[in-house]
């Protein structure tokens, strides 16, 4: 396939040496600020010999982006977060493009078979109400936003399951937590490419779920797999379609 990359920076760099391996080409990288990148901005026309177009940028250009390349009517592969509240209109432009977008807050396959772990361990610990829960991500202190959009996605699974809790707290409390609420901080620091942490905590003991990071090739090659797969739809999905194909696949062999 030909790949476009919209956002040229060290997400951008791995992926491109990803789908390089994979056989893929790349006529097209869009990046404001890096000299590297073929094109400072992003245009419909630039991506007409594309196949796919995969996006990592900030949040305060995505919508934007998603725009131009639902005009050039080309599927994409969105690992940008902080644009879910407009996920309905995002939806009729790709419909009224007659093309696909599949979306993530993190395309690791590897933390996406955490979050369904965690979400096993949740159905567990509803029934055991003796235990607290909370959690933890780190990631490097170059990251634009806090919380992570794999940290929301993980508190959106522990609510959804765990009665006891209704509401989350990212920030500091600077009172005593209720019985109802749920933290998950945040840490900036370093080079850490990314970890997240669920606790289970009750007096006689812990359980602690996690997930680390070591590199970007996980985010990478989830995101040039989503490419491949998403190249031949129609329609708006999320990363839990795509392993749900996967893995009816794999119960077929």
């Amino acid at each position: 396939m030909k790949l476009a990359l919209i956002g040229y920076g060290q997400m951008g760099y791995t992926i491109e040496k990803i789908a390089l391996a994979r056989g893929h080409h790349i006529p097209v990288t869009v990046d404001p600020v890096n000299p590297d990148a073929r094109y400072r901005e992003l245009t419909a026309d630039i991506l007409m010999d594309c196949d796919v177009c995969i996006e990592f940028t900030l949040p305060e250009a995505v919508l934007n982006n998603i725009k131009h390349i639902a005009e050039a009517g080309k599927p994409m592969v969105i690992g940008t977060t902080g644009w879910y509240n407009q996920l309905d209109n995002v939806r009729q432009w790709v419909n009224a493009a007659n093309t696909a977008l599949i979306y993530a807050p993190n395309f690791s396959l590897g933390v996406n078979l955490f979050y369904k772990m965690v979400a096993c361990a949740a159905d567990i610990i509803n029934k055991f109400d003796n235990y607290d829960i909370s959690g933890l991500e780190i990631h490097h202190n170059k990251k634009a936003d806090s919380p992570s959009g794999t940290a929301k996605k993980i508190v959106e699974i522990l609510l959804k399951r765990i009665d006891r809790k209704k509401a989350a707290f990212y920030n500091k409390l600077d009172r005593r937590i209720e019985s109802d609420e749920l933290h998950f901080a945040s840490i900036r620091c370093g080079a850490v490419p990314g970890m997240h942490k669920v606790l289970f905590d009750s007096e006689a003991d812990s359980i602690e779920l996690s997930h680390t990071a070591r590199n970007r090739v996980g985010f990478a090659f989830g995101s040039v797999l989503a490419a491949e797969w998403i190249v031949s739809r129609k329609g708006t999905f999320t990363i839990d379609d795509f392993l749900e194909d996967l893995l009816e696949k794999e119960r077929q062999k």
